[in-house]
């Protein structure tokens, strides 16, 4: 059976694209909404998302844990982030190779952002029945497509709570009421 080599969510979050990409576009922030990351180091002095910019990000699946170097390749602020995964190992990333592309797409939408999340799987070496047996082993069961679509909707969904109640944080629609003195 061919596999599906590339799989995308979409979720509406009431902000801008800009502070949306803001957040998706720091590697070390994506722990705090992927289901398997933990968050990233990147390597080099400069900050900020770039074209080129490198980072390792470290990725935990049950008892499993990873480490991948990843390296920038869109960077276009309130529109586009998208980053390849381009090494892998499990404390650091040794093994080199074509492994996927992550990208995020902003579009305002009546004073909102549509995020739209696309896993796309760059193993495109592999024969299809040894990329499918490795991935129902790597996953428990599914195939890469098919556990991936769950990760994005887990990210999308995380992403926008936290995104919605800081909002309503700094507009007081949250807390514990009224302060009297």
């Amino acid at each position: 059976m061919p596999r599906t080599m590339s799989v995308s969510d979409s979720i509406l979050i009431r902000a801008a694209p800009s502070a949306v990409y803001e957040q998706l576009s720091d590697p070390t922030a994506m722990g705090r909404w992927s289901p398997e990351n933990r968050g990233a180091r990147v390597l080099g002095d400069r900050r900020g998302a770039h074209v080129g910019m490198v980072f390792e990000g470290r990725n935990k699946r049950g008892s499993f844990r990873w480490t991948t170097r990843c390296t920038v390749t869109a960077a276009d602020p309130g529109e586009r982030f998208a980053f390849r995964v381009h090494a892998i190992g499990v404390r650091r990333p040794r093994l080199p190779g074509a492994i996927a592309l992550w990208e995020y797409r902003f579009e305002a939408v009546d004073g909102s952002t549509r995020v739209t999340e696309t896993w796309t799987d760059n193993r495109r070496a592999w024969p299809d029945f040894l990329a499918n047996a490795f991935d129902r082993v790597a996953t428990r069961g599914h195939t890469f497509a098919e556990f991936q679509r769950g990760n994005i909707r887990t990210t999308l969904e995380r992403l926008k709570a936290a995104m919605e109640q800081d909002d309503a944080a700094e507009s007081g629609l949250v807390g514990d009421g009224p302060h009297q003195g």
